[in-house]
């Protein structure tokens, strides 16, 4: 007997929200014990925050990726990607200037903005070429490493030294620290696998393609960990972690998320994301490098007009499907 569709929608939902709740939760237990590890093991707190922190806010959307993709749904595994992208700078860059002016130096983002553009301009490659193949998954993740070896033999990051958060301070020998990553691995596996079907249940029920369901809810919740990093910073006037972090995620999702997700299996571009959605992150991307290098700052009037912006391009998704494919 088939269950009603408000019950298999209530279901959905409810896998949806459990799911986001294991990927939250299993990305900080898996930050915070490999900040503690990384500590241990001699490597400095600079390379840490630059590298573990901006990683670690982007595991969430490469273990829902990787799911998607081998499931079948590559139309989530790329529209998370483009969203959550589309989300960092929208949402949580807006939302974080609400509470805080967020102001950069040109010189000091230059290096980063423009490695977030070129690995942008890799993506729309990717997307017009129709898929990702293995051979190009492995050239992305290898520019991601060589930048970031580049960035650590020139010790020129954004990140200041104090910006882990006290990461880990919690956890008080290797022991602890090797169970608490392995069950946050475990939490975003299973967090991962409910949030990818209940979301292909959800679009199925209201009629809405995957990657447009990947590309605001799926990418909305993968993105909660950049949020609330960035507003704990903001709380704390710590500007070099709310741009390290948005431009370092932004970067890593495509350089590493999209280019692992490749790699484990080609990932075929959904027709849905190669229109105004691929547009809309490369005109995003590209508007957010040219203000901050131009302007340099974000006020709470601008951070007002880049949160309606989201709302506006999330609702239109699912008002106007007809305009935006």
């Amino acid at each position: 007997m088939e269950l009603p569709h408000y019950d298999l929608f209530v279901l959905a939902a409810g896998a949806i929200m459990f799911g986001l709740f294991l990927l939250i939760k299993g990305g900080d237990w898996t930050i915070d014990a490999s900040v503690f590890i990384a500590e241990r093991t001699g490597l400095s707190p600079l390379f840490i925050g630059a590298t573990i922190i901006s990683f670690g806010t982007s595991v969430p959307e490469l273990f829902t990726s990787v799911n998607a993709n081998l499931t079948g749904y590559p139309g989530i595994a790329l529209g998370n990607v483009l969203g959550s992208n589309i989300a960092n700078i929208l949402l949580v860059l807006g939302a974080t200037a609400i509470v805080f002016q967020i102001e950069g130096k040109a010189k000091d983002l230059l290096k980063d903005i423009v490695m977030m553009l070129l690995a942008t301009g890799i993506l729309v490659y990717g997307i017009m070429s129709g898929v990702f193949s293995v051979v190009l998954g492995l050239i992305m993740f290898g520019i991601l490493v060589a930048f970031v070896g580049y960035q650590y033999a020139t010790n020129t990051l954004v990140l200041e030294e104090d910006d882990e958060d006290d990461a880990g301070a919690s956890i008080t020998s290797m022991g602890m620290a090797l169970i608490i990553l392995l069950g946050g691995l475990i939490a975003l596996a299973i967090g991962s696998e409910m949030l990818v079907k209940g979301a292909v249940v959800t679009g199925t029920i209201i009629g809405v393609p995957d990657a447009i369901i990947g590309l605001t809810v799926v990418a909305f919740g993968t993105s909660l960990p950049e949020l609330s990093t960035c507003i704990a910073a903001a709380r704390k006037r710590s500007v070099g972690l709310i741009l390290g972090n948005i431009i370092g995620s932004n970067t890593f999702n495509i350089l590493s998320i999209i280019a692992l997700t490749a790699i484990i299996k080609p990932l075929d571009v959904d027709p849905v994301l190669a229109g105004i959605q691929m547009w809309a992150t490369v005109a995003v991307t590209i508007g957010f490098a040219a203000w901050m290098l131009v302007v340099g700052k974000i006020t709470k009037f601008v951070g007002y007009i880049m949160v309606t912006a989201y709302i506006a391009f999330v609702a239109a998704q699912y008002l106007g499907p007809k305009l935006l494919m």
